[in-house]
């Protein structure tokens, strides 16, 4: 990367939309110059955040997936299906989970039974206590999924919070693995496109996010990953067939009858604090 290279275009999740708006780092996006707009599914192009004005957004969703637990079925079988697994004595040190305030702190909440996007104080620590009995069973808090998939290939792990492409990767390995569909719900995020506030090739941008959206850009996203792309062309050129053996509805509502939509987190800030907090042995 030549030293100075700043971007014009990034990709962030819906969760994080509200918070670097509010910090002043985007610029609003045409949706008359985005071409594929009216193809994009409506329960993302209308999600509240996203509204930058009339005609105009914040963010261009471009895809869509689960956050679950994927386990290895050779190593446990008949398993309950709960998220409850990352908190299984029996796995201690075999465990990993994602290092992120909308993931494993979220999951804990739903484990805990209170409202992760909007906690009260006493909430929170409730949801620090269920951190702090799972922190001593884990091999490692970690984003980075190429780790976590040789873990699961080798056994040296036997589960843990992954997005889809992990198990679309190792199944295509032949490594036996499961991606499970916990009693209290998947997590559904949906990340996209934005153009940074001083962005000095906005056309460009354009002409980025655009072929983004083009129907074989989406194509390859579903195959490829076992990722949902945003439009709904991208699902007419993939077989039903084929969207059957990801476990992916062609209609994003229907995922979002059983699972939990990743949303911005009220106390997100006092939140990620108190995570630091617990993953450092406080």
């Amino acid at each position: 990367m030549k030293a100075g290279f700043r971007p014009d275009v990034a990709h962030p999740c819906y969760d994080k939309i509200a918070r670097w708006n509010k910090e002043g780092l985007l610029q609003p996006i045409e949706t008359a110059k985005i071409k594929n707009w009216d193809k994009i599914f409506p329960v993302f192009r209308n999600l509240p955040d996203l509204q930058a004005g009339e005609g105009k957004v914040w963010m261009v969703p471009w895809d869509w997936g689960n956050t679950s637990v994927l386990y290895r079925t050779d190593m446990i079988e008949n398993p309950e299906q709960s998220w409850n697994m990352l908190w299984d004595k029996q796995y201690a040190g075999r465990s990993a989970t994602i290092d992120a305030v909308h993931d494993t702190p979220l999951v804990a909440a739903l484990l805990v039974g209170v409202n992760p996007f909007d906690m009260t104080s006493e909430e929170m620590d409730k949801v620090a206590d269920k951190l702090r009995e799972q922190r001593p069973l884990l091999t490692a808090y970690t984003t980075d999924m190429t780790s976590v998939e040789q873990s699961l290939a080798s056994g040296q792990l036997v589960a843990a919070m992954t997005w889809n492409a992990s198990a679309v990767a190792l199944k295509r390995q032949g490594v036996p693995v499961e991606f499970m569909n916990p009693k209290e719900g998947m997590l559904t995020w949906t990340c996209g496109y934005v153009i940074l506030k001083d962005a000095k090739n906005v056309d460009l941008a354009y002409d980025f996010i655009n072929s983004r959206l083009e129907q074989d850009s989406g194509k390859a996203l579903i195959q490829n990953y076992g990722y949902g792309a945003s439009t709904t062309t991208a699902f007419e050129a993939v077989s039903k067939e084929e969207l059957e053996g990801l476990k992916l509805p062609a209609d994003p509502e229907a995922m979002l009858k059983t699972t939990v939509f990743t949303g911005p987190m009220k106390q997100n800030d006092d939140i990620a604090k108190m995570f630091e907090k617990v993953k450092a042995g406080g």
